[in-house]
Order: C-alpha cells, then structure tokens, then sequence
C-alpha cells in the first residue's frame, strides 16, 4: 500500500481518541458553489483553520490536536468535497475548487484573518489560500505540503502510476499525480506572502526534503522545523514535539 494511503490509515488511528465534553465538536452543514460541505466548530478564541489531509478527516488528521488547540483557540474544520462527511461531486477534485469552497466557508461565518494549520494536501491548500485571499489568512502553518507531483518520492510517483484505484480513492490518486499545477503554486506565487509560516516535514516523508526547503526559501517569512525520525503523518506520530511548535507560533505577534 502507498505511503500516502497509510499515511492516512496512521492518522485514522488517531480517531477513537475521545474529546473533552468542554470542547466536544459542533458540526455544521452549509452550501458553498452549489454543494453541501461538513464543517465542524470547537473551542473559543482566536479563529483557526484546520485543513485536513488528503482522503482522511478532520478528525483523522488532527485527533491528537483538537483538544490542545481549542483551548485557546476557535477552531474550524472543514472536509473537502469527497472526503470525512462532505459527498462526492461529480468531475475530478480540485485544489483549487477546494481553496475556493474553503474561503467560502470563511466568508459565510464572517471570520477574517484567521490562523490556518495545513496537512499534506491541506497544507497545499493553506498556502493557496494564502496567496488568493491574503485578507483571509494570518498565519500558516503547514506540514507535508508539495508545490507539484515532482515533489513526492520518486518511488511515491512510480507506485501510484502502477495501481489504479476506485471512487474517491482514485480521484485523489489522479489528484496527486497531476497537481498542484504550477498556476496553483509556484516559488513566485510563494514570494507574494507576507503572512509567517511555520513550515513543517518529517525527516522520512514522502515530500523530498530539497522541496520542502524550496517552499521554504521561496516564503519571505517563514521558520522550518524537520523533525527526527519522523513519517508523513507528523501531527500524529509527533504530536509531543508538533504541538507546542505550532501553539508557540500562533502566539507569536
């Protein structure tokens, strides 16, 4: 099975973890650009964004981070089209059409200038919505993120060429094999932020490491933390060392 595959299995895992009653998730449903889209709501404070990975959940993605960080913050968390609770469309997914639907949500609850926490292909989106709708965003955090295909592992590349998949599994796969395109995200796109980023990689993910030090170079704000010992699914395999580095960032002015 891919690395990205079990990545996301790593992380579902993580869902049986139970939450505390004070901040147990509310969940919402709305309509953005014609379609219905899940969304869940946890915690007071300062607006923060979680972006889920590719395939898995909100609660998949992040079990180990939402209580932490609903104690100070108010977290939303949206899952794509295809993805968590949200139903499937018709046509293939989008980067873009998800960064979209995300800022959507963003306006309809009137949040401006919220802090945004990426994983895998949330932190692709994250960085997009960044650069599209700089008055949304504040600060990022991101985590297994790729500008283009050509980021991940060549043996990534070559192990989801050779198997075909079903449904949204196959959606996803024609996803990361064809996308981010450069019109999505590029190093020239990267220079325009002026959001900080907390840039984010384990040393054994399937991002290659010179990538992930692009996105970083190419962010004229950013701090970059590779951690030891460590797979794609960093938020949970790492959650003792991800936790504070990410809640001592969004303190940061």
């Amino acid at each position: 099975m891919r690395s990205l595959i079990a990545a996301v299995t790593i992380a579902l895992m993580g869902f049986a973890n139970s939450s505390s009653p004070e901040n147990a998730s509310i969940a919402h449903w709305t309509r953005v650009h014609g379609h219905a889209l899940y969304y869940e709501t946890r915690g007071s404070g300062r607006p923060l964004l979680l972006l889920h990975g590719g395939g898995a959940s909100i609660s998949a993605s992040f079990a180990q981070q939402l209580d932490a960080f609903a104690r100070g913050h108010r977290l939303i968390a949206p899952e794509q089209i295809g993805q968590g609770h949200t139903p499937d469309v018709e046509g293939p997914l989008s980067y873009t059409a998800m960064m979209h639907d995300t800022a959507a949500l963003l306006e309809q609850l009137q949040v401006r200038d919220v802090d945004v926490v990426g994983w895998s292909d949330g932190g692709i989106i994250a960085l997009m919505l960044a650069v599209n709708y700089p008055q949304l965003v504040h600060r990022v955090v991101i985590s297994g993120a790729n500008m283009s295909p050509d980021g991940l592992l060549d043996s990534e590349i070559a192990s989801m060429r050779a198997h075909s998949e079903h449904g949204s599994a196959e959606k996803l796969r024609q996803l990361w094999l064809s996308a981010p395109t450069r019109g999505e995200l590029n190093p020239q796109l990267l220079q325009q932020l002026q959001q900080p980023v907390l840039v984010l990689a384990g040393d054994h993910d399937v991002i290659k490491l010179d990538h992930t030090q692009q996105i970083y170079q190419a962010l004229p704000h950013a701090q970059m933390s590779v951690l030891p010992n460590t797979g794609h699914a960093t938020f949970e395999q790492r959650a003792q060392w991800v936790n504070p580095l990410v809640l001592e960032f969004l303190a940061q002015n």
